[in-house]
């Protein structure tokens, strides 16, 4: 049972379908007030009209966002803060997963720790004070690939050495540890990551045939993936927490709080993570 979220204002990444759209219907039923920032307007109209068949009284507010784009975050991120209203819920949960072929955002990063890892970083650190206001509940999507992931701090952009698999699990390796860190630095924000498990969304469409095949055999629906991300944004005096499936291998299963990853747990990853971030996204850190 989600808590009541009257009046409370909720950010929620990549709602045009899959995760993104079923937590926001999740979070409109609970009563929140939803800012759904969009890459393609289109796709995001039609998401906007089915949560409002779904949940009559939404409150949907539309925005323009490219998490490739830094320029396009701090565009969005500056529209939200000129209008001063605290922000109560943040989901980074819009992703690129597994391209066919290597491919860089706007700003020459590999698309998947582009996208996934500093563009939503990026956009939390600017929404920082009306995080803070809004006391806020940060969840950030992770992934079970996360597990075996390894960070090559040297070439994270995948420029010397890239492949596909390999980029994408840095990148929700990276997604975590930023949760992580954010909660661990942030005492007004708590920060929680969670994997919805193998779920089958449009981030399927680019795996190879026999992978997709072979991963629909344990996948769930996107009905039962929302729930460990629900319970992560909504869950009350959580922060610093992992959530996921309960099932085999955390393919699917109901929602549980899972122990943190030993990969995310290297002692000075955070740190590094959080230089980094302010960095590559030119965002002056906090004394």
């Amino acid at each position: 049972m989600t808590t009541d979220l009257t009046g409370r204002r909720a950010v929620v990444t990549g709602a045009s379908d899959g995760i993104g759209r079923e937590l926001a219907i999740h979070l409109a039923r609970a009563g929140a007030d939803l800012v759904l920032p969009v890459r393609d307007p289109a796709k995001g109209e039609a998401a906007a009209a089915l949560i409002r068949r779904a949940v009559p009284t939404a409150k949907i507010q539309l925005e323009r966002l490219d998490l490739a784009d830094l320029a396009s975050v701090a565009a969005f991120a500056e529209g939200l803060l000129g209008a001063g209203r605290p922000v109560d819920l943040l989901v980074n949960n819009a992703g690129v997963m597994l391209p066919p072929a290597r491919q860089v955002t706007a700003d020459g990063f590999e698309l998947q720790v582009g996208t996934n890892v500093i563009g939503h970083a990026a956009l939390t650190l600017r929404l920082l004070p009306l995080l803070r206001a809004g006391r806020a509940r940060v969840t950030t999507l992770t992934s079970s690939a996360a597990k075996h992931a390894r960070i090559d701090w040297e070439d994270l952009n995948g420029d010397r050495k890239y492949g596909g698999t390999t980029a994408y699990g840095r990148s929700k390796l990276l997604n975590l540890i930023f949760a992580l860190e954010l909660d661990r630095r942030i005492d007004e924000v708590s920060s929680n990551a969670a994997h919805p498990g193998t779920t089958l969304t449009n981030l399927y469409r680019t795996t190879p045939g026999l992978l997709r095949a072979i991963t629909g055999r344990f996948a769930q629906t996107a009905e039962r993936g929302v729930l460990p991300p629900l319970l992560a944004a909504t869950a009350p005096d959580a922060g610093g927490r992992l959530y996921g499936p309960d099932g085999f291998g955390e393919f699917r299963g109901g929602p549980t709080e899972l122990p943190v990853y030993r990969s995310a747990r290297r002692a000075g990853d955070g740190e590094r993570l959080w230089r980094v971030i302010h960095q590559v996204s030119g965002i002056a850190e906090e004394e």
